[in-house]
C-alpha cells in the first residue's frame, strides 16, 4: 500500500535505547517520539552524551531500537535507511582515492559506468566550490575542502533525508560559517529533509526551521520544539545578528541551560 503523501519523511515512534552495563542495563532514550516533515531542516541540541548520536543511528538504520519504531516516508523502517545519506563528525573519506574518485564512489558501488559517474562528480565538485581541485587527495585538502568534498559525496546520491552528526564542529569558526552557508545553498536548491544534530545553539536557530531540545540523560526525551521563523535564505553570521534571532536564543536557552547543568554534574560525578 502506497504511503500517504503528507507522511512525514522521518517519523520516530516511542523510540527507547536500552544497552548492557556493568551492574544494571543503561537506558539512553526513552520513549522518543519526533517527526520531521519533507523539505524540514531540524536540529537536536541537548547536552553531551544524552543521546542526540543515539537517535541519529536509530533513524539511519544502523541501530535497532529496543522499542519503538522508525518509518520513513509512511513505511516502517527495516534494517539499512536507504533514503538517508549521513554525514559524520569525521568526514569518511578514502586516502587513496582523489576527491574526483572519493565523490564518484558511491554512484560506482550502485553499478553506475565509471566514466559517467566521474562525469557527475565533477559537476558536483564545481556544485561545492572545487572546480580544478578533483585530483587532489585528502591529505592536500583543507579541513574546510574535506568537509565539502564529503558533503559532496553524500548528496551525490540524491538523498530524500539528510542525517548530519555535528559535521562542521571540527572547523575553525570562519571555515565553519562558510560551510553552514554552503549547506543552505545546497538545500535550499531541493529542500531535502535534515536531521541535523550539534552542541551549538546558535548553529542550530541559524540553520533550522525547526530545534528540538532534548533533556540530560539518562532516559533522554524531548523536553522543547521551538519553531525558527526567521526569514530566508540566511546569511548565518548576519541573522546572528538580528533581534529575533536574540530573542529566540535566549527563549531556547531557558529550556536547554538547566540540562547542560546537569549533563555536566553527571560527567564529573562518573
Amino acid at each position: 500500500m502506497a504511503a500517504p503523501a503528507d507522511a512525514p519523511a522521518l517519523a520516530l515512534s516511542d523510540i527507547t535505547c536500552v544497552f548492557p552495563g556493568g551492574t544494571a542495563p543503561y537506558t539512553a532514550v526513552r520513549d522518543v517520539t519526533l517527526a520531521v516533515a519533507r523539505g524540514e531542516f531540524v536540529s537536536v541540541v541537548g547536552p553531551t552524551g544524552c543521546g542526540k548520536s543515539t537517535l541519529l543511528n536509530v533513524a539511519a538504520g544502523l541501530l535497532a531500537p529496543s522499542a519503538g519504531a522508525v518509518r520513513v516516508h509512511g513505511a516502517r523502517l527495516d534494517g539499512l535507511n536507504r533514503k538517508a545519506g549521513y554525514m559524520f563528525q569525521a568526514d569518511a573519506l578514502m586516502p587513496w582515492r582523489d576527491a574526483l574518485d572519493n565523490i564518484a564512489a558511491g554512484l560506482v558501488f550502485r553499478g553506475i559506468d565509471k566514466a559517467q559517474a566521474r562525469r557527475r562528480a565533477e559537476e558536483w565538485l564545481t556544485r561545492v566550490g572545487l572546480a580544478g581541485f578533483g585530483n587532489r587527495y585528502p591529505h592536500q585538502l583543507s579541513g574546510g575542502m574535506r568537509k565539502r568534498v564529503a558533503l559532496a559525496q553524500i548528496l551525490i546520491l540524491d538523498p530524500q533525508i539528510l542525517l548530519m552528526d555535528e559535521p562542521f564542529s571540527a572547523l575553525d569558526v570562519q571555515t565553519r560559517s562558510l560551510m553552514e552557508n554552503e549547506l543552505l545553498d545546497l538545500w535550499s536548491a531541493d529542500r531535502k529533509s535534515v536531521v541535523f544534530i550539534t552542541h551549538d545553539l546558535e548553529e542550530a536557530i541559524a540553520l533550522s526551521d525547526r530545534v528540538i531540545v532534548l533533556s540530560a540523560g539518562p532516559a533522554t526525551h524531548p523536553i522543547g520544539s521551538f519553531a525558527i521563523d526567521l526569514p530566508r535564505p540566511r546569511d548565518v553570521a548576519e541573522i546572528r545578528l538580528t533581534p529575533r534571532f536574540v530573542e529566540l536564543h535566549r527563549e531556547i536557552w531557558q529550556v536547554l541551560k538547566d540540562e547542560v547543568l546537569k549533563g555536566y554534574a553527571q560527567t564529573r560525578r562518573r
